[in-house]
């Protein structure tokens, strides 16, 4: 392993000021992924400076407004699974925060960590997807449907800090995973789907986390069978070491179809 940097500010602002200012710099909430990048030595720029955000509060908590929900960036997936906002109003965050490792990664992992990393198969992503978040940096708001640009890619600027997640009240979103276990298990597949308006949200079948716009678009002409089969068009799997595209595909319209099931049936 390369020797490290270790910054720890004090405040937000002073870690906004060591991002800009420091070569090298990367950001650290939970450590969930970056302690295995370091670990395995795969972390790119040499020479590398982590900024450790854990213990900042203004990173910290969830915080009601009269029209919004906002989850700071370094705020633990336990600490949204207690929060009694989150479970009242966005009960789909606190359910896929739960399939999220075992408690100890519970205990660290962040909802931040989970936006910067960008992996497709990101179990919150779909979520943030459904409610039409935003992802609220220290210099701007992003929409979610326009914060993920490629594989592992976002719109964040090299040197731009995620502070907090807003969500709009009064969605009602169903989120399904499905994985090769029932616990601590990467997903096959996972979905998060909101009737109304309609969003389909899915995560594990392409390159990046994406809206089912075909699917959406016969979701709003009340078509649900059309939706479940236009899902199939809207996806983009592949074959791996934990499933085929095939599987995904058919296990996507399954899904969708028990999802809108679920909701027709109150």
């Amino acid at each position: 392993m390369h020797e490290v940097r270790y910054l720890r500010p004090e405040s937000l602002a002073e870690a906004v000021h060591l991002y800009r200012t420091t070569p090298g710099c990367r950001p650290l909430a939970g450590g969930t992924d970056l302690m295995v990048m370091l670990h395995a030595g795969t972390l790119q720029p040499q020479p590398l400076a982590v900024l450790d955000l854990w213990s900042l509060n203004e990173l910290k908590g969830v915080r009601r407004t009269s029209d919004m929900l906002e989850v700071a960036a370094a705020e633990p997936y336990t600490g949204i699974i207690r929060s009694s906002d989150v479970q009242r109003h966005l009960p789909a965050l606190a359910a896929a925060a739960r399939t999220i490792g075992a408690a100890q990664i519970q205990n660290r992992g962040t909802l931040g960590g989970n936006l910067a990393n960008a992996s497709p198969a990101g179990d919150t992503l779909p979520v943030l997807l459904a409610y039409d978040a935003a992802v609220v940096t220290d210099r701007r708001t992003i929409p979610i449907d326009r914060f993920f640009t490629g594989y592992r890619k976002t719109a964040l600027q090299s040197d731009e800090l995620i502070t907090a997640v807003r969500f709009p009240l009064g969605r009602q979103v169903a989120f399904r995973k499905v994985g090769t276990r029932a616990a601590q298990a990467i997903s096959k597949v996972v979905m998060a789907v909101s009737r109304s308006p309609a969003r389909v949200a899915i995560g594990s079948v392409a390159e990046l986390p994406l809206r089912a716009r075909r699917a959406e678009a016969a979701l709003e002409r009340g078509d649900i069978a059309g939706a479940v089969a236009a899902v199939a068009e809207d996806v983009r799997p592949i074959d791996d070491v934990r499933s085929t595209a095939a599987y995904r595909r058919a296990v996507t319209q399954n899904v969708l179809g028990e999802l809108l099931d679920a909701f027709a049936r109150g």
